[in-house]
Order: C-alpha cells, then sequence, then structure tokens
C-alpha cells in the first residue's frame, strides 16, 4: 500500500510538472506575440513619424527654393531700376559735364 501511495505521489509531481510546462509554455508563447506586436507597433510608428519628417523637409526645400526664385526675380527689378536711375542722372549732368570739360580745354 506504501508502494501505491508513493506511485501514486510520483504520479502527481509528474501531473503537476507537465502542467508547469504547459503554463511556462503558454507564458513563453504569450510574451513572444507581444514582443512581436509592440515591435509591429514600434516599425509603424516610425515609418509614420518618419513620412511625416520627410514630408516637412520636402516642403522646406520646396519653399526655400521657391523664395530663391523670387528673391533673385526682385534682384533682378531692382538692378533694372538702378540702372535705369543711373542712366537718367548721367544724361542729365552729360550735357554740364561737357561744357565744363570743353572750357577748360580751351583755356589751356
Amino acid at each position: 500500500m506504501e508502494s501505491m501511495k508513493g506511485q501514486g505521489g510520483i504520479q502527481m509531481l509528474l501531473t503537476a510538472e507537465q502542467e508547469a510546462q504547459q503554463i511556462v509554455s503558454a507564458a513563453k508563447n504569450l510574451k513572444t506575440t507581444r514582443l512581436r506586436q509592440a515591435r509591429e507597433e514600434a516599425e509603424k510608428e516610425a515609418a509614420l513619424y518618419r513620412t511625416k519628417m520627410e514630408s516637412e523637409y520636402q516642403k522646406k526645400i520646396s519653399e526655400t527654393s521657391g523664395n530663391s526664385d523670387s528673391t533673385v526675380k526682385q534682384l533682378e527689378v531692382e538692378t533694372e531700376l538702378k540702372i535705369k536711375n543711373m542712366k537718367e542722372a548721367t544724361s542729365k549732368t552729360s550735357p554740364e559735364l561737357i561744357k565744363k570739360i570743353i572750357k577748360y580745354i580751351i583755356k589751356v
């Protein structure tokens, strides 16, 4: 009888050990699944963030290049205006300058 109790106890221990292994295995599988899900979510968030940052970068580049073109056009307009003003100023002072030069030449 004692041997039956010993055998029954061993059998109970073996059964308990198998149940514990199943619980540990299930926990490991759940942990692996959760880690995989977390990794996938992190990758999705990183991709969204990367896309957002790339979009903002491209927008800034296009704004900057647009500003560059408008700046060049503005400088061209300002340069043409300055050239026009200089030509007007020289055309007004040219006759007086010629008279002064002729006057000094005649004196000498």
